[in-house]
């Protein structure tokens, strides 16, 4: 920044500066502009973290922690056996120390995975080298659960990781200390499954982490003989191989759909690192970047409907962010969440499960051992608009399979069934759904233009409310508005809690900022008209229908 006068001296002209220069440099900051170069994490206040929760001392180096919008579950240290529990998500507070255990492993529990298309089914993996698959039953457990719908038997040695399939149902990956990778299909009548569906059997160490592209045609595996693999998992072929002495790598993920992957690992000096590759050649990774000099593992997440990556140290109290792009640099450093509490392991919750109204756009489960505590961590867009932010919750991948496991198998690709996360809004189908009827007595409504986008949803609320029976509608009517003052509340965090402007540039900055909160809250104010006008149609045609009969 160019502060005074000063003068244009022959002095200056020599160094290759003069004022226009200058002036015109200024005006091209050095930072990137982005939407999420204040993004914030907020821990959960005490009486929302789960208290109490005898979490593993495994030093195997995994999660341990699995979370879907019903349930987090975690492995705990027991004696005997292996178990995890399975805590409701709104049961935070202290845990009874006789809280009601998953358990039937004869061994230590490694991994748990929710599947993602059944928010009540769970897979886990044990030393005792099975896999079970447990139905989580929808009231509270008052006992232990023994009882297991699926056993999967198979490896011949402990099974350390397991992954489900990201469009497909039913179908399970496994991979064990035998150094195989095997593939499972569940759906079968068959309580216990003795033989997978497909063995990959190309690596020749333990294999150390599994990440599938976003249509899960492809699989990338790291492994402890210091090389990452890209195979084709029905073939069981080895389609890229990476074996770069300069980088041990530890866990690889796809990069949705950018063609990337990332890997996390240690340096030739130990340095705790992370490396970008092209997907098509692993040849020469494109970027290396040197973290820091711990010795604790790094997990990496990436949100592909942000383009943010996390990375979360084990045994660390904080949590890096970067914007990926596909152009350099590519790993744009953000700033990072920091914490005394370093963590044993971490949950993610899926972006369904998120808070929208308050701008939430990642949540993590921090496993904290040293205070036998699970913390939930919040990551925040600081925006006061309490409007559904558009930008920011693009259509993400739902609950529901695009494909079947026989059709997965048989050679069938398909990108995951995608929904919007707005408040009331249904899954964004593939293909078109048919026009709903319309009412028999709403004549003026069926001969009415169609309606916009938030007329639509007004709509749908409309609908929604007068289908409900009589008793139901006073307590959707309460829930519906305990979301809204929940929606009107602040991040803690104020984007106009700023110094006075002091330049002209400044004051115009501020301006067109309030200028676009006044558009954003004329443009909920009229929302809310059209959903109460709605309503009132909605209730005099219901009236009209009840007087015919």
């Amino acid at each position: 920044m160019l502060t005074g006068h000063r003068q244009n001296t022959p002095h200056n002209k020599k160094k290759g500066f003069s004022i226009p220069h200058l002036l015109q440099m200024s005006w091209h900051p050095q930072y990137r502009s982005s939407k999420f170069r204040h993004v914030f994490g907020k821990a959960a206040s005490k009486e929302n973290c789960y208290d109490s929760v005898p979490i593993t001392r495994s030093v195997h180096d995994n999660h341990f922690c699995a979370v879907n919008p019903h349930f987090i579950a975690v492995v705990t240290e027991c004696a005997g056996g292996g178990a995890f529990l399975v805590i409701p998500l709104h049961q935070t507070g202290k845990l009874d120390p006789h809280y009601p255990k998953v358990c039937g492993h004869r061994g230590n529990v490694l991994d748990i995975k929710w599947n993602p298309f059944n928010d009540f089914q769970i897979a886990s993996c044990s030393e005792d080298a099975t896999i079970k698959i447990w139905d989580i039953p929808k009231q509270l457990l008052t006992r232990n659960l023994t009882t297991y719908s699926k056993e999967l038997v198979g490896h011949a040695r402990r099974v350390g990781l397991v992954e489900w399939h990201p469009t497909a149902a039913n179908i399970l990956f496994s991979a064990g200390y035998d150094y195989k990778v095997m593939i499972w299909n569940l759906d079968t009548k068959e309580s216990v499954i003795m033989s997978p569906v497909k063995t990959i059997a190309c690596h020749q160490d333990v294999i150390l982490s599994m990440s599938f592209n976003t249509n899960g045609s492809l699989l990338a595996t790291t492994c402890k003989d210091r090389k990452i693999r890209i195979l084709d998992p029905r073939l069981g072929t080895v389609l890229q191989e990476a074996s770069y002495k300069e980088h041990r790598a530890n866990k690889v993920l796809f990069l949705g759909s950018m063609k990337k992957l990332l890997s996390t690992g240690t340096s030739r000096w130990n340095n705790r690192q992370m490396v970008l590759w092209n997907q098509e050649d692993l040849s020469v990774p494109l970027t290396e970047e040197d973290l820091d000099g711990s010795s604790g593992v790094l997990f990496p997440f990436y949100d592909p409907d942000t383009n943010m990556l996390y990375v979360v140290g084990k045994g660390d109290g904080n949590i890096r962010y970067y914007e990926v792009s596909a152009d350099k640099p590519h790993l744009n450093y953000l700033t990072e969440y920091r914490s005394y509490n370093p963590q044993k392991g971490i949950g993610v919750m899926p972006k369904r499960g998120l808070d929208v109204s308050s701008c939430e756009i990642f949540r993590f489960y921090k496993l904290i051992t040293t205070k036998s505590l699970i913390e939930p961590v919040s990551m925040i867009v600081p925006r006061r608009s309490e409007s559904y932010q558009e930008d920011i919750y693009p259509p993400t991948a739902g609950a529901q399979p695009s494909l079947s496991a026989q059709e997965w198998l048989s050679g069938m690709n398909k990108d995951p069934v995608l929904m919007s996360l707005r408040p009331g809004s249904q899954l964004l189908s593939p293909q078109p759904l048919p026009p709903e009827r319309p009412l028999s007595t709403s004549g003026a409504s069926a001969s009415s233009p169609p309606l916009g986008p938030t007329a639509k949803l007004a709509a749908d609320v409309g609908r929604k409310s007068c289908s409900l029976p009589e008793g139901k509608v006073t307590s959707w009517t309460t829930e519906h508005q305990l979301e809204e003052k929940k929606s009107w509340l602040t991040n803690g965090f104020d984007v106009f809690e700023c110094p006075p402007p002091k330049t002209e540039n400044e004051l115009l900055q501020m301006f067109y900022r309030q200028q676009e909160e006044i558009r954003r809250l004329r443009e909920l104010v009229t929302q809310r008209e059209v959903q109460a006008k709605q309503l009132e149609l909605e209730i005099k045609n219901l009236q009209m229908s009840l007087g015919q009969y």
